[in-house]
């Protein structure tokens, strides 16, 4: 059981180093559970809502358990290692070398500064949450924009100050990578570009979360109509109306065409065409088709509803149906609905939709 399996720096470990640390770790993770539960319990009891801060803290204290589990886990190496002082531990250099150094107590400070950065970022998300919600005209958009650029700060802060810590000297390393710098550029060139659009739609804000988009891809045959759910660096995640989640990078939204229909007047033009035969009773199609657009509910009864004379096509009378509705995520299927009533009603009164004709000649040799 003493016999030395492996080191892990100065200490030397045997089974009953390891046997320890899975009690103390399983221990630890026994009490966080208790903790929480009884605190929770103990704040309910009293009457004190677990919201915004009291739900930061109650995870902090909970989870600063490992933190002394560690420091348990470190010490509990003395059983075979009385010669070792936890100082020797920390200074002990695991990587050693004229270029690079880095040691125990290094890598413990990183860890916590990652960990310091998350619970920052949990009260900062607490801060902004109480700060705009509480204002008239709440905007759920604005605050993901401030918790995002806030969490972006956050951590190449950290990064930064890492780096340091290992005693890495950026200016040097950014100097003597100046060629690897570029051709990494050059290949991750559209990430870039998706990274700094992504910029572009939380500063500017023409596109916010639940905004509906018409989106014109190349890759499909109609335009997509999505509602955004959440915009990250690269990336921006949107639903459509078939319910499928995508994920597209941000230079879609910067640089092609998009139709954003939560902008603007809540009302929109909408066009339905219709080919009626030769000879049909133009009047009484043109009547019979404002007939079918104002029985519909979502029609706007205060805009006029028009029927133009597209042109004199191959196979008919080509018209046009134009009124106005709300452009909703519901649109298309007004339209669909109007196409039924103009269906029955040209049925009702014998009026004839044309098939398309083609006349083929046989000349005889």
């Amino acid at each position: 059981m003493s016999y030395t399996l492996f080191k892990l720096g100065p200490y030397n470990v045997c089974l009953w180093n390891l046997v320890a640390l899975a009690f103390i770790f399983l221990f630890a993770a026994v009490m966080r559970k208790l903790i929480h539960r009884s605190l929770k319990k103990y704040l309910i009891g009293q009457n004190i809502h677990l919201e915004g801060s009291r739900t930061t803290w109650l995870k902090l204290f909970s989870q600063s358990v490992y933190i002394i589990a560690v420091y348990i886990a470190v010490w509990s190496f003395n059983i075979n290692n009385n010669d070792v002082s936890f100082e020797d531990f920390l200074n002990y250099e695991i990587i050693s070398n004229k270029y690079f150094k880095v040691s125990f107590y290094q890598i413990i400070v990183i860890v916590l500064l990652f960990f310091g950065a998350r619970m920052l970022l949990n009260f900062v998300k607490l801060y902004f949450s109480r700060k705009f919600r509480n204002k008239e005209g709440y905007n759920p958009s604005t605050e993901f924009i401030y918790v995002q650029l806030s969490k972006y700060v956050i951590y190449v802060f950290v990064l930064l100050t890492s780096l340091r810590m290992l005693n890495i000297d950026l200016t040097s390393f950014f100097i003597g990578s100046a060629a690897l710098l570029v051709g990494i550029g050059l290949g991750l060139q559209d990430v870039f570009k998706d990274m700094f659009s992504g910029l572009v739609l939380l500063f500017e804000r023409n596109i916010k979360i639940g905004d509906v988009i018409e989106l014109n891809d190349s890759k499909f045959k109609e335009p997509i109509i999505a509602k955004i759910l959440k915009i990250n660096v690269r990336t921006t995640q949107i639903e459509t109306r078939d319910g499928n989640i995508l994920f597209i990078p941000n230079a879609k939204l910067t640089q092609e065409y998009v139709v954003n229909w939560s902008h603007g007047s809540p009302i929109s033009r909408f066009i339905i065409d219709i080919v009626i035969a030769y000879g049909t009773n133009t009047e009484q199609v043109s009547a019979l088709l404002r007939q079918a657009a104002f029985a519909h509910p979502k029609v706007k009864k205060t805009e006029p509803v028009n029927v133009r004379m597209k042109n004199f096509g191959e196979n008919g009378l080509e018209l046009e149906l134009i009124f106005w509705a709300e452009q909703t995520w519901d649109a298309s299927n007004y339209k669909s609905e109007i196409r039924f009533e103009i269906d029955r009603l040209f049925r009702a009164y014998d009026i004839k939709i044309p098939y398309p004709q083609r006349a083929v000649t046989i000349q005889e040799p």
